[in-house]
């Protein structure tokens, strides 16, 4: 039986997912993640204009580590949207609230542990990460930083999927560019003017980022009225495995990156030293950019297929599958597009001259993404699709063999034929493999979802 605060059929979530509709309500949330995915564009710029270009090493050795904690919150968040509107839709109004309020209290105490066993430990997780001599202390100033800011930083990944299906996507991205126009002048005033390096940097970005938490909590303490506020949260193990489950495949994705990140600095530290390392940076920085548009809208169409799902309107579903997949392809041609028009403007902002190695190398592993951003976006969207309709274990299986599996082995095999071309084609080899099984599962399983 559904409630008065179950979504009706004049609210956002529960209009029919016409093209027009599922662009329009994923809109915010591609922006949201097209300023965060600026936040490492924003700390390269300010470190390598401020300080130098090779100081873009440590932050790119850092990322894995910070990259594995957030993944937690993004498992717990994207999980946690997909069931709770999954329970909206059923009309379960009250347990949605309940279990929204465990995950975000569960994600507080998992990011805080893990930022004291950092603050703790931190030489023994920079030597995991790679460092040696040269990158270990400026790799320290940078993460220690970020370490004190993890908890927030987390609760913010967190909030931002909720807000979503609380019907205000728009104060994500609202938020986003807060953050982001804070990060940018702090990096300028903590680097330039206090000259505080690297450490500044890192403060910079992660009150940025903090920025989320916080209207986050102002907004589901304060909104009593929404579909989605906190109450007091009832202990509900299913709930929280279901969570996990749902959102494994996202984990997955982002701690393999960690992962072959780090698999890859090492081969780059190998191959060509730390301009190497320096100009993956700028690379992944710039892929951040142009993949956050179909990341942002496979992201952003979630609750609607999630809700659908929950009241078993196979119709709808069908639409948003087929609208979906015609716009994904559309998002991603134009993604190819753009980051091919301005790798040049790219790597130019982090003032890195023109026919110097770091520039060279970055400009070619960039170009060797970017043709990859159509499979990608495809096999983005299968994952976050398949998490969407509660199934973690074929979101997952698809996240661990695209982004783990294939590119490990990719490294691995790759650059002792071709050098570091085979580095920077590995991502391709990659998406070509990704796509393979992201059609076999889309004709698996349409028989039991019947979205096609």
């Amino acid at each position: 039986m559904h409630d008065e605060n179950t979504p009706t059929a004049n609210e956002s979530i529960a209009k029919i997912p016409t093209w027009t509709h599922l662009l329009k309500f994923s809109l915010p949330t591609i922006m949201s993640i097209l300023i965060m995915s600026t936040f490492g564009i924003v700390d390269g710029i300010f470190v390598s204009r401020l300080i130098d270009p090779n100081a873009l090493a440590p932050v790119s050795i850092v990322f894995p580590f910070l990259g594995f904690v957030m993944a937690i919150g993004f498992m717990l968040g994207v999980g946690g949207n997909a069931l709770i509107a999954k329970k909206i839709g059923e009309g379960k109004a009250q347990e949605a609230k309940e279990n929204f309020s465990l995950i975000t209290l569960i994600s507080f105490l998992l990011a805080t542990s893990i930022a004291a066993i950092g603050i703790i430990f931190p030489d023994f997780i920079l030597s995991i990460l790679g460092t040696d001599e040269y990158i270990h202390q400026m790799a320290l100033s940078y993460m220690l930083p970020l370490l004190y800011f993890l908890p927030l930083i987390v609760l913010g990944m967190v909030f931002q999927q909720f807000l979503i299906t609380a019907g205000k996507a728009h104060y994500s991205a609202i938020t986003a560019f807060l953050g982001g126009s804070t990060s940018a002048g702090l990096n300028f005033l903590f680097i330039y003017v206090m000259d505080m390096g690297l450490q500044g940097a890192a403060f910079a970005t992660s009150i940025g980022y903090s920025l989320s938490a916080i209207v986050g909590l102002t907004f589901f303490i304060f909104n009593r009225k929404g579909s989605l506020h906190f109450v007091r949260p009832r202990l509900d193990l299913h709930a929280l495995g279901r969570t996990c489950i749902n959102g494994a495949s996202e984990m997955v994705t982002m701690i393999s990156i960690s992962i072959t990140s780090i698999l890859m600095n090492n081969i780059l530290l190998d191959l060509e030293g730390h301009e190497a390392v320096a100009a993956a940076g700028i690379m992944f920085a710039g892929m951040g950019i142009f993949s956050s548009l179909f990341i942002g809208y496979a992201s952003g169409v979630m609750p609607i297929i999630s809700y659908n799902f929950g009241k078993n309107d196979t119709d709808n579903l069908k639409k948003v599958y087929v609208n979906s997949l015609r716009l994904i392809g559309v998002i991603s041609v134009i993604s190819v597009v753009l980051a091919v028009l301005s790798v040049d403007v790219l790597i130019s902002i982090y003032d890195v001259p023109i026919d110097t190695p770091i520039h060279n190398m970055a400009r070619t592993g960039f170009l060797f993404i970017a043709a990859s951003f159509i499979l990608m976006s495809f096999n983005a969207f299968s994952s976050m699709f398949f998490t969407a309709l509660n199934n973690g274990i074929v979101s997952s299986v698809l996240s661990f063999f695209r982004t783990l599996i294939f590119i490990s082995i990719a490294f691995l095999t790759l650059p002792h034929f071709f050098g570091l071309y085979g580095v920077w084609a590995a991502i391709p080899t990659a998406e070509v493999l990704g796509i393979i099984m992201t059609i076999f599962f889309f004709w698996k399983m349409k028989k039991v979802y019947k979205y096609a």
